[in-house]
């Protein structure tokens, strides 16, 4: 039975934990409605499109700056302008055109740790496992995974441009800080895809969609592509949207794999504004009674609302 969105539930060997995070020193910032645009007559989506790691960006001006970890780790980041690849200012997200992939939003380093928590504590491996990040953006939770023995990492968002400018170059300086620049091509390549399109649609184009979604366009297939899903699949601040909570849980269903795959989301409890939070998502999950959810992690830092990591499995 799924867990009442008024009362998380604790896995017995997963106990609630509490993060602390610097994330406003890293230049993260809030959910608020002065950072939002109507969600009414929203132009149609983007074609879903395969971004090749060849296509990364070179043009747009990238700064790389160090994320520190208190489990003794460090990620890398890059930071780009909105007015640059978007031609917006001021703006963490306009939706149906720019949702907000260039910003690093608190939940990604919230999710990271939790990961590194769960993989401590004996409750995750990621050893030869297929992770799926929707919704990525910087991708720090899949670059992680990476680290971490995953066979491949997959990388969604909305917006091809934040994968050309942002995601790819980040996973690139990332393996070049830890493998070094002579291993970097060969092992990013054979780990990472990367895909952009809307939830709606994406799962044409995934290679990992369970068998029995039979609507997987032929020609998007590879000799080395698999009907069963992927292990994990990790999402971080995608729900502040109510209006595309469905689609994004119908994506999860049709991509997890079936009995065992598990899912880590991160995101705030409410976003004031506009609508959403993990509260209305995992009413979504209830309704269906298709999954269970747990809390693995609360973070009250007091540098915003209350934000969770929660992990969700089939019943």
């Amino acid at each position: 039975m799924a867990a009442n969105p008024e009362k998380p539930a604790q896995q017995e060997k997963s106990p609630l934990f509490s993060l602390s995070s610097n994330q406003n020193q890293l230049g993260l910032g809030l959910f608020g409605s002065s950072s939002f645009s109507s969600e009414k007559s929203l132009p149609p989506p983007p074609p879903c499109v395969e971004v090749l790691f060849s296509e990364g960006s070179s043009s747009v001006k990238y700064t790389l700056e160090s994320v520190n970890f208190d489990g003794g780790f460090t990620l890398h980041k890059g930071r780009v302008s909105t007015r640059e690849v978007f031609a917006l200012s001021n703006s963490d997200l306009v939706p149906g055109k720019y949702e907000g992939g260039l910003k690093l939003w608190e939940g990604s380093i919230d999710l990271v740790k939790a990961l590194h928590s769960e993989i401590q504590g004996g409750l995750l491996c990621l050893s030869g496992k297929r992770v799926l990040e929707l919704g990525c953006g910087h991708g720090l939770p899949g670059i992680f995974t990476c680290f971490k023995g995953a066979a491949a990492v997959h990388f969604q968002d909305f917006n091809a441009e934040v994968l050309r400018c942002l995601t790819i170059p980040n996973v690139n300086a990332n393996f070049e800080k830890e493998l070094g620049t002579h291993k970097t091509e060969g092992d990013t390549q054979a780990k990472v895809r990367f895909f952009a399109g809307d939830w709606s649609e994406i799962h044409l184009l995934l290679p990992h969609v369970c068998d029995n979604d039979n609507e997987k366009a032929p020609d998007s297939r590879s000799e080395h592509d698999s009907g069963d899903g992927y292990d994990i699949i990790l999402m971080a601040e995608t729900i502040y949207s109510i209006s595309s909570l469905q689609n994004l849980y119908e994506l999860i269903k049709k991509c997890l794999s079936r009995p065992h795959g598990v899912v880590y989301m991160a995101g705030k409890k409410h976003y004031f504004g506009v609508g959403g939070g993990t509260r209305h998502f995992l009413a979504v999950v209830e309704k269906d009674v298709d999954m269970a959810a747990s809390l693995v992690a609360e973070v009250t830092d007091g540098s915003s609302n209350v934000r969770e990591v929660w992990k969700l499995s089939f019943k």
